[in-house]
């Protein structure tokens, strides 16, 4: 991190009374590459969340409008007018689709999280894969482009920066945010927890065209028992589903293909504690909303044993430097915007005035 250390993001109150309030971690599958139809049912979702209670709203990655299945069963080439109708139909940032979800999300005085494909405003083409928090008075605080697009990935999105890795500081405590496989990239999340996370929302997309020995369900769950133990924090999973609208796009009259997005155990939905359990059930497969209450006062007497941002750390033989700057395709030595205007030229006199 350059700069000075960032400023802790857990208020005196929040240290005298931590936090209680109920999480929701929806499992669901978009309205495929459909972002209107995709942002109408997560608004219903985010109601319906918000009337069962809860305060923090997990949704998938790349939930808005979907997750580019064909750069996993097409090659390049047969897969590229799909990319198109996926730019075609994703998100800019700021936007409309934006403007929707935060009314959602103050309408439901939640926070909310939720993966979308956002367009970048340089490029006609350039997409990434965006993680929005929204607060619960709506405003939009954190705007995160997933680092590196895993495997096949590459074939659609653009990484992000290291500006977008903040802890934000919320009603229900201080919230960062992963995006699936960036859930095992070890600095990302040390980035998260040496800025006081402790709410920590990861966002993941069921996955069943990985090899056959891979079991998307058990590997969510390791990673994310992972993060909660390692850190001793609280963190809120989320995973889309297959819908067979979306089975029926990609796979068409391949049997194969459609057999291998029918695989079971490729979504995992659920809350896990400081001491790296489960809270509550999780969801595997299934579409519904996972539900737990969290209170982060038990984040603190696990941090006595082991405080890898404080006492279990040893700082004069580590460290960690993370370049926030923001990254732009292009950087004027020179601000046109506030360069001294050119003084007018002389009118030439004629000559038959001299």
């Amino acid at each position: 991190m350059t700069g000075p250390t960032p400023p802790i993001v857990l208020t005196g109150a929040q240290r005298d009374d931590p936090p209680r309030f109920k999480a929701a971690a929806v499992q669901a599958a978009p309205v495929y590459l459909d972002a209107a139809a995709t942002v109408a049912k997560a608004v219903a979702l985010i109601r319906e969340a918000a009337g069962n209670g809860a305060e923090l709203i997990v949704f998938p990655e790349a939930f808005v409008p979907g997750y580019p299945y064909w750069n996993w069963t097409m090659n390049p080439v047969q897969g590229s007018p799909w990319y198109e109708r996926l730019y075609r139909s994703s998100v800019d940032v700021p936007g409309p689709h934006v403007e929707t979800l935060r009314a959602a999300a103050r309408a439901a005085g939640a926070v909310v999280v939720i993966g979308v494909n956002e367009r970048g405003p340089h490029s006609m083409g350039v997409l990434y894969n965006t993680m929005l928090t929204i607060d619960a008075d709506g405003e939009l605080i954190g705007v995160h482009r997933k680092l590196v697009p895993t495997w096949a990935e590459k074939l659609t999105w653009t990484g992000g920066d290291g500006s977008s890795l903040r802890v934000h500081p919320t009603g229900i405590g201080p919230l960062g945010v992963l995006a699936c496989g960036e859930n095992t990239n070890t600095l990302a999340r040390f980035t998260l927890l040496a800025q006081g996370e402790l709410v920590h929302a990861a966002s993941y997309i069921a996955l069943p065209v990985a090899p056959a020995d891979y079991d998307m369900a058990d590997a969510i769950a390791v990673r994310t028992a992972a993060h909660s133990f390692e850190g001793k924090v609280f963190s809120v999973v989320a995973c889309s589903t297959i819908s067979p609208e979306i089975v029926d796009a990609i796979a068409g009259d391949d049997e194969e293909v459609r057999k291998q997005l029918g695989r079971e155990r490729s979504a995992y939905s659920g809350v896990f504690g400081p001491d790296g359990r489960p809270v509550g059930e999780p969801l595997i497969d299934d579409e519904g909303i996972v539900y737990a209450d969290i209170d982060l006062a038990r984040c603190i007497q696990p941090k006595q044993m082991h405080d890898i941002v404080g006492h279990y750390n040893r700082f004069d033989v580590f460290a960690l430097n993370v370049d926030n700057r923001p990254r732009s395709p292009i950087t004027f030595t020179h601000d046109p915007a506030t360069a001294t205007p050119l003084a007018p030229a002389a009118t030439p006199v004629p000559e038959e005035e001299t």
